[in-house]
């Protein structure tokens, strides 16, 4: 098993980040994901919205690769998550629902306000667990490495990406003069159940 995590701070404060985070999709640096698909929408009794999304993604891996899984060339991730207006947090889980008897890919990112920056900014926290299975720990070694890297690929991708939709829907909200206190509650408000 190889571990992955990073850290980061997003320059805007937490009601705008969660806002933004169901608008992540699709944007012109992050192409490999090609579907996001709603399966379930619930809010609890503590006020915690949950969502679970089938995330379709397509990329290129390498021949070695490629012959181990069979040619596939598009994959499909559970996620999971909790938005939690009391307590400002926004957690995501994931795992590839393809393949996970080869590899297995268990992602957690946590958005939370940075008490650092004035609550000004979000900080944002990712982790991963990267699992090969086979009989040869020379085969999962190398998966396991190559799994690392590409993730690492994508994380520093989809950072880019997520600071791109931010900016853009920021100037949106500016042009419209929307109260930024108020933008949480109202992307949830416009989500359908």
């Amino acid at each position: 098993m190889k571990l992955f995590q990073t850290e980061h701070s997003f320059n805007y404060p937490w009601d705008q980040v969660t806002a933004a985070n169901w608008q992540k999709y699709p944007n012109e640096l992050s192409t490999h994901v090609i579907s996001v698909d709603i399966l379930d929408r619930t809010i609890n009794n503590q006020g915690i919205l949950r969502t679970e999304r089938l995330i379709g993604c397509k990329q290129s891996i390498p021949r070695w690769l490629s012959f181990l899984v069979g040619g596939a060339t598009v994959s499909y991730v559970r996620e999971i998550s909790e938005v939690d207006l009391k307590n400002q947090t926004l957690v995501m889980k994931s795992m590839n629902l393809t393949m996970n008897n080869l590899l297995l890919v268990k992602e957690t990112i946590i958005y939370k306000p940075d008490p650092e920056l004035n609550l000004q900014s979000t900080l944002f926290k990712q982790s991963a667990e990267i699992t090969a299975f086979a009989s040869v720990s020379r085969i999962c070694d190398k998966v396991e490495e190559w799994s690392v890297e590409r993730f690492s690929q994508n994380a520093r991708t989809g950072k880019l990406a997520f600071e791109n939709v931010l900016n853009r829907l920021n100037d949106k909200w500016e042009d419209a003069g929307v109260v930024k206190d108020s933008l949480l509650l109202n992307e949830v408000k416009k989500l359908q159940f």
